[in-house]
């Protein structure tokens, strides 16, 4: 009962602050807890979720080299300027965090609560968007290491 509580919650924070993307990911979490076997299918989405979305970021992050909008003029264009170093540096960390991130969910799955309440924050409150829980182990990730490095010196 918590369970459909909380995320009855979730849909009614995300209908009030209009935020499609939480809308959709509620109702369709309450739609397969109404389904028989809805344990099999969340344990599946659990076990591989993060890569699906992973893949379709991907997808959609090429559609444009694939319609022609960007091509190796554009990522050379890129190089002439500190935006575009700033940008790779970026794309790089980001990427490391996240695979950082991703291990430390699986160590210690209780950091995932927190990580989910202040990814609705962030979307409702501060009108950002919810691509930002595996980055935000990631950096969990980072500053934990840092704070365990300050405490181990003590």
């Amino acid at each position: 009962m918590e369970s459909w509580l909380f995320l009855g919650l979730v849909l009614a924070v995300a209908l009030l602050s209009q935020n499609h993307s939480l809308i959709i990911a509620a109702v369709v979490v309450l739609v397969i807890k109404l389904l028989p076997q809805s344990d099999r299918l969340f344990n599946l989405i659990d076990a591989q979720g993060i890569n699906w979305g992973v893949t379709i970021i991907s997808i959609a992050i090429l559609v444009p080299i694939a319609t022609g909008r960007i091509g190796f003029h554009d990522l050379l264009n890129a190089f002439k300027t500190p935006a575009g170093y700033i940008a790779v540096f970026c794309g790089i960390l980001v990427a490391v965090l996240s695979a950082r991130g991703v291990g430390l969910l699986a160590q210690s799955p209780e950091i995932t609560v927190a990580l989910v309440f202040g990814t609705i924050v962030g979307v409702v409150v501060f009108r950002g968007i919810a691509a930002g829980p595996v980055i935000a182990s990631g950096m969990t990730y980072i500053l934990l290491m840092l704070v365990n490095s300050v405490i181990n010196r003590l």
